[in-house]
């Protein structure tokens, strides 16, 4: 299947909307809980967890295309963010569908990061795609909640591709939260 370039939305409010929905869809693939908080006078836009272990999460994302990679401004209003203003950055690359999930200690101070680099100085290839940060950062509380509930915990499938594999991955998600739902209505009344 061909790759669909993306097209590009030249308003950068409007993109970073259509972004952090791309955020929440991918989070939701990979089995994260993620939160909006109301409005956005924050300095995060998304927390991931559950209640009593919550990791913030700024969403940021490039088209600006620069020394073979693509640059991606890490910054509010031209200005840096101040230190503990979030947990994570999630920077996407427009272009070439890519996350790079980076601990803000990574970015602390920055204005910018080159990201999608094969420069042998690119700093950020090792944060490409890793949703586990967030799924390790958010874990104590969810593998508690999984054991309490008795609920099985699925291992993340490899990264659907399209919109098609995206379609698909949701629906078996969706079915298999349904058919958890069944087995514990199922002990319940059996129970009863």
């Amino acid at each position: 299947m061909k790759k669909r370039k993306p097209k590009i939305i030249k308003d950068p409010k409007a993109r970073g909307e259509w972004v952090e929905s791309v955020f929440m869809a991918r989070a939701g693939e990979e089995g994260l809980a993620v939160s909006k908080p109301w409005g956005d006078s924050k300095s995060y836009d998304f927390v991931v967890g559950r209640p009593g272990h919550f990791v913030s999460v700024q969403v940021k994302s490039t088209t600006a295309e620069s020394g073979g990679g693509y640059s991606c401004a890490i910054r509010k209003q031209g200005r840096s963010y101040a230190r503990g203003a979030f947990d994570f950055v999630a920077a996407y690359v427009v272009q070439e569908d890519v996350w790079y999930i980076i601990p803000a200690s990574k970015v602390a101070r920055k204005k910018s990061v080159g990201l999608c680099s094969d420069s042998m100085h690119a700093k950020y290839e090792q944060y490409r795609e890793a949703w586990r940060l967030l799924r390790e950062a958010a874990a104590a509380v969810e593998d508690a909640q999984s054991t309490e509930a008795g609920a099985d915990v699925q291992p993340v499938a490899s990264r659907p591709t399209g919109a098609l594999g995206r379609f698909e991955s949701a629906a078996n998600y969706f079915k298999r939260y349904l058919e958890r739902s069944d087995v514990h209505s199922q002990k319940r009344s059996d129970e009863i």
